[in-house]
């Protein structure tokens, strides 16, 4: 909206009301001053220069607007006023009231100038109509300057994020570097982080979450970093924010050791992409299946493991090797009473006292021995993993 053209105020007026302009700047500071305290800052000489200043320009630009209305206006100086608002950390609020009572100010002092400058009722009017026009002008143009400064700080503050997050998952991070990150990043140093990998999803939406979770959705491994993830109503907050997403949660650790909790994470989500992990809809949390993301951290060696632990079942037809397996694995796990395995198993005790001795005569004394156990232990529990996600 600009001011109309048909609005013109002679020279020799103009020049009068120039005349006033250190006269009424500083009667709208002392106003601005006295009634908003966010710019009531009386020692501060530089501020009280920068308000000063932004109001005389203000003042002198709406006496070029009314002098000449069709000539170009320079929004640019009130822009910057609006970014320096943002910079100071406020809302646009306390700049609008400002800007009110700057016109009423003029407005006033234009009332009482009107006999002597010789102004009719109508140009009085009009005048008046133009500094109202010309207010929401500069109420427009700092808003824009404001948002484009918000925009950049939040666009700039991302960028700080982003790195602090390479940084964090990077080998080799100086505490003193992340310190000063993310300081600059607003980011408070958590005690202890749990890093989140994310399978790429289409036609989801990014996850909303709280600000303090780092994000790197466009990392190769989409993922994200959690800060204090025991804390109160994380979990909840984590597993609603994800719902929809594949996404696996690694285990807390102290924030040096973010980049593990990452490895562990993408692992978790990969054995659960081959159905090793089933999590059914919630989220795949690696603290529960620490086990298992420990026997397949190497499934060469487990492999290598079971060929020897397994060799007395070798000779077996498959599924009576997968009968046996099933039934010392209930048996190392559950106890070695043939009830409590049978319920286990949902077959007749009968059946798996035939079983266990069966399994006697293949092994022997080596079922006697607690560390032949466990190793069996290990190899029939990454068999039965692979068994299920084989046949999923």
């Amino acid at each position: 909206m600009a001011i109309r053209s048909d609005i013109r105020v002679p020279s020799d007026v103009v020049k009068t009301l120039r005349q006033g302009i250190d006269t009424v700047s500083c009667e709208v500071i002392e106003e601005i001053q006295a009634r908003i305290p966010e710019y009531a800052r009386p020692s501060d000489e530089t501020y009280i220069k920068i308000i000063r200043m932004a109001v005389e320009q203000a003042i002198e630009g709406f006496l070029d607007h009314i002098e000449n209305p069709e000539a170009p206006w320079e929004a640019e100086p009130f822009r910057m006023i609006g970014r320096g608002e943002a910079h100071e950390g406020r809302n646009l609020e306390p700049l609008q009231a400002a800007m009110r009572l700057g016109a009423r100010v003029g407005w006033r002092r234009l009332t009482e100038l009107a006999v002597p400058l010789g102004l009719t009722p109508q140009s009085l009017y009009d005048m008046g109509e133009a500094i109202f026009v010309y207010l929401d002008q500069l109420a427009d143009a700092a808003a824009e300057g404001y948002q484009e400064a918000r925009a950049h700080a939040a666009g700039e503050m991302e960028r700080r994020r982003r790195r602090l997050l390479d940084l964090l998952l990077s080998p080799a991070a100086s505490l003193d570097a992340v310190s000063d990150l993310a300081k600059a990043a607003g980011w408070r140093l958590p005690k202890t982080v749990a890093a989140v990998a994310l399978e790429e999803q289409n036609g989801y939406r990014p996850p909303v979450l709280h600000q303090d979770v780092l994000q790197g959705l466009d990392r190769p491994v989409p993922c994200l970093l959690v800060p204090d993830p025991a804390g109160p109503g994380q979990a909840q907050l984590l597993e609603h924010a994800l719902r929809g997403w594949q996404a696996s949660v690694g285990p807390a650790v102290p924030l040096a050791a973010a980049a593990s909790s990452l490895r562990w994470a993408t692992e978790a989500l990969g054995l659960a992409r081959r159905g090793v992990l089933d999590h059914g809809r919630r989220l795949l949390r690696c603290a529960e299946h620490m086990a298992t993301l420990i026997v397949f951290k190497d499934e060469e060696l487990v492999s290598a493991l079971a060929a020897t632990r397994l060799a007395p079942l070798s000779h077996l037809r498959p599924t009576q090797q997968d009968r046996l397996a099933e039934t010392l694995l209930a048996w190392l796990r559950y106890g070695r009473g043939a009830g409590e395995v049978a319920a286990r198993l949902h077959v007749h005790p009968q059946t798996v006292r035939y079983r266990l001795r069966q399994l006697e005569e293949l092994y022997g004394e080596q079922l006697h021995d607690p560390d032949i156990r466990f190793e069996l232990e290990i190899v029939l529990r990454a068999r039965q993993a692979v068994a299920v996600s084989e046949t999923a």
